[in-house]
């Protein structure tokens, strides 16, 4: 009779707090075998954004504010895959795939926190240029901390305020229908979508979250870029380092959002992409950008160029 009513007990009264990450589960053995590449990538991350920020810090000459705005990304870079890789190395090679409501709760939080600083510093790059090229008697002026912290108060309030608001409504739902995230990390939507009841804000959120980011940093940098453009144009200087910058940063960017939006929306719109398509595109906007940030912004910047080649012409004498 008790068992009875048990049975008859609905599932809504039931919340789920630990949950299993299945990213990849139906590679079947193959799996295990993405920790190589994985691997790889974090490896390559942590070492050149490591030596990037050593360089930047231990180094006067490349104290100049863009200097300082590479280092910073170098930071964010270097942290980002931290929250997430490991774990899901882990689960690549021994299925080790729970992980708690809480400790998914802040990872969720970290990984997007550091996503859209990513965004956000890219941003303050076209700032940086635009002084230098359009602005260059004002660009010591505006430059200095105290100016500049102007125009980085605002999007820091904003990425953290969105940031708290979105994990906070995600942490009060009620999971009730499985405690399966096809997923490799604990990523918004696939968490909310385990939830019983009504999720719409959370989707409507979790999208306005992306257009109030990325789109509108996207949309600033575009335009920053544009008016160099112009200006450099109109002045007859012409500079294929300045067009090679500005068009760098415009590529990095619009490929950022592409896959970030692809990512979003794959589970708001009905489309044919399979889990492991869309957990794959998620590792591609997160981990990819980690990875190739110290080549694109580092080694491609004359002075901190320089000084690379002389910290590994350092480490090869060191042995001898």
């Amino acid at each position: 009779m008790m068992l009875g009513r048990m049975e008859n007990l609905p599932t809504e009264n039931i919340s789920f707090t630990v949950f299993k990450l299945t990213g990849f589960s139906s590679l079947g053995e193959w799996r295990h075998f993405l920790f190589i590449p994985y691997f790889l990538m974090f490896l390559l991350s942590t070492t050149s954004n490591s030596i990037l920020i050593y360089l930047i810090i231990s180094q006067r000459s490349l104290h100049s504010p863009m200097c300082v705005l590479i280092g910073l990304m170098a930071i964010v870079d270097l942290c980002l895959p931290v929250f997430y890789v490991p774990n899901m190395l882990f689960s690549f090679l021994f299925d080790w795939n729970q992980i708690s409501l809480s400790a998914c709760l802040i990872q969720m939080f970290c990984v997007q926190f550091c996503g859209a600083y990513q965004s956000t510093l890219l941003l303050w790059m076209a700032l940086d240029r635009f002084f230098a090229i359009c602005r260059p008697l004002s660009y010591h002026k505006q430059m200095r901390m105290s100016n500049f912290l102007k125009f980085v108060i605002v999007p820091a309030i904003r990425n953290l305020l969105l940031n708290i608001i979105l994990v906070a409504l995600a942490g009060k739902l009620n999971f009730c229908l499985k405690n399966d995230i096809d997923h490799c990390f604990c990523e918004h939507m696939g968490l909310v979508q385990l939830a019983c009841g009504d999720t719409s804000i959370n989707s409507i959120l979790g999208l306005t979250f992306a257009f109030l980011i990325t789109a509108t940093d996207f949309v600033l940098v575009a335009v920053s870029y544009v008016i160099i453009f112009v200006s450099v144009m109109k002045s007859g200087k012409f500079s294929m380092k300045t067009i090679n910058t500005c068009t760098t940063h415009i590529i990095v960017i619009t490929s950022g959002l592409i896959f970030v939006f692809l990512a979003f929306l794959s589970y708001r719109i009905r489309n044919s992409l399979s889990t492991n398509s869309r957990v794959f595109i998620s590792t591609v906007y997160t981990l990819f950008p980690s990875c190739f940030n110290p080549i694109i912004y580092g080694i491609r910047t004359k002075e901190i160029r320089t000084q690379f080649v002389k910290f590994f012409k350092f480490v090869k004498v060191i042995p001898q």
